[in-house]
């Protein structure tokens, strides 16, 4: 009988009890095996070069480099193009979360999230799929209806999308999952599948977290003329 693949989790936190803990319950799930842990973002972004975990557990504030700047070093580099990044943070700021996902992070949950959450939302990311609880999600879509107009033009244009792929991406950052996304525009979720797959490749989008940023910066949320 084969052994099927266990997600390969790296945890990154400067409390070695919190270490601990996130790693009692990695090695103890099936299908799941910790790959290392890190004290700081130097060490998180060393052992990711070395393991090639499948997802690294990320927390916010550590010691000489912080996890927002260890996230940017790990998703920039292309040999680590199928590492994940999990961000998980007591705090829930909004430039936090922002940070993170400008910095290439699939996912960002809060470290009182119920162990299954969490064990959950590793899985999700393993699978390629992004990640907000959406708590985070109403938060920075708040944070961006506040914001004024931008200053400079964005770094992507919404000018190749058709008016449909408009809509799942306003969607997609107002933090509806596929299947409500498929009930609001009485669509197939093979459709939807499809209108996701369409925006990346446009988009030039790692992931679903990255599409939000995309509709956040080019101002399609909150946009009453696009309906969003």
């Amino acid at each position: 009988m084969i052994d099927e693949p266990q997600v390969r989790v790296l945890i990154a936190d400067d409390q070695a009890m919190v270490r601990g803990s996130f790693r009692i319950l990695v090695d103890h799930t099936p299908g799941m095996t910790a790959a290392g842990e890190a004290a700081d973002g130097i060490e998180a972004v060393e052992l990711a070069r070395r393991e090639r975990p499948d997802v690294v557990l990320m927390d916010v504030r550590m010691p000489n480099v912080d996890g927002i700047e260890a996230t940017r070093q790990i998703c920039s580099d292309p040999a680590l193009s199928g590492v994940r990044v999990l961000i998980l943070t007591t705090f829930d700021l909004d430039e936090y979360v922002y940070a993170a996902l400008r910095a290439g992070a699939a996912g960002f949950l809060l470290k009182d999230t119920p162990p299954t959450e969490v064990l959950t939302a590793i899985g999700v990311v393993a699978a390629g799929e992004a990640l907000l609880a959406p708590s985070v999600t109403r938060r920075l879509i708040g944070e961006f209806a506040r914001r004024p107009e931008p200053t400079r033009p964005p770094s992507r244009s919404l000018d190749a999308i058709t008016n449909r792929e408009l809509e799942v991406l306003g969607l997609i950052a107002r933090g509806l999952s596929n299947t409500e996304i498929t009930q609001h525009l009485h669509l197939s979720l093979a459709t939807v599948k499809t209108h996701i797959g369409r925006l990346l490749a446009k988009l030039h989008a790692r992931d679903r977290a990255q599409l939000v940023i995309v509709a956040y910066e080019t101002g399609l949320v909150g946009d009453r003329r696009r309906g969003v």
